[in-house]
């Protein structure tokens, strides 16, 4: 069982304008997994406002995972990835890497996302675009890695490697 964020980033969404279908998204899919405590939260296109929330779950609540979506794009207040890395430790760029390749086989757009992810502590964050469709399709992609990845970040994790003979 693992601890989850969702922080939605949307000057929209945090002024009430638009509701939020992508955190829900995200919300429902990890409801089928052995998922504890959730954090939810809806910010605005805010640097300082995302570090500030993402520097909190991390290391005060002690959330296993944070998953933001929004604020990935080219649009001139999209800056979730520079508060993420300004947050985290090390980036770990495998789950943007396969979250665009994935998205790749779908649409050109995917090559636009600037989605990040890193760790913070023992807090694995990850950015996701900001539509519920690719919020979807991207979370099924690093699903199947994420428990590993929790465990191996935890220390809690078995060898990766198969012994040589």
């Amino acid at each position: 069982m693992f601890t989850v964020g969702i922080l939605t980033i949307s000057d929209k969404g945090w002024s009430g304008e638009r509701e939020d279908k992508s955190g829900e998204a995200i919300r429902q899919i990890l409801s089928r997994l052995d998922v504890g405590a959730v954090n939810y939260d809806v910010v605005p296109d805010e640097k300082e406002l995302i570090a500030q929330k993402l520097t909190k779950w991390a290391d005060e609540d002690s959330l296993d995972v944070i998953l933001t979506t929004g604020g990935t794009g080219l649009g001139p207040r999209d800056v979730t990835p520079e508060a993420t890395l300004s947050v985290v430790d090390r980036v770990v760029p495998g789950f943007a890497e396969a979250m665009r390749a994935e998205s790749l086989k779908k649409t050109p757009h995917a090559m636009l996302s600037r989605a990040v992810a890193g760790t913070r502590g023992s807090c694995l964050i990850i950015n996701f675009p900001g539509s519920p469709k690719a919020v979807c399709e991207c979370l099924k992609v690093i699903l199947p890695a994420l428990p590993h990845a929790l465990e191996t970040l935890k220390g809690q994790a078995s060898e990766c490697a198969t012994p040589e003979t």
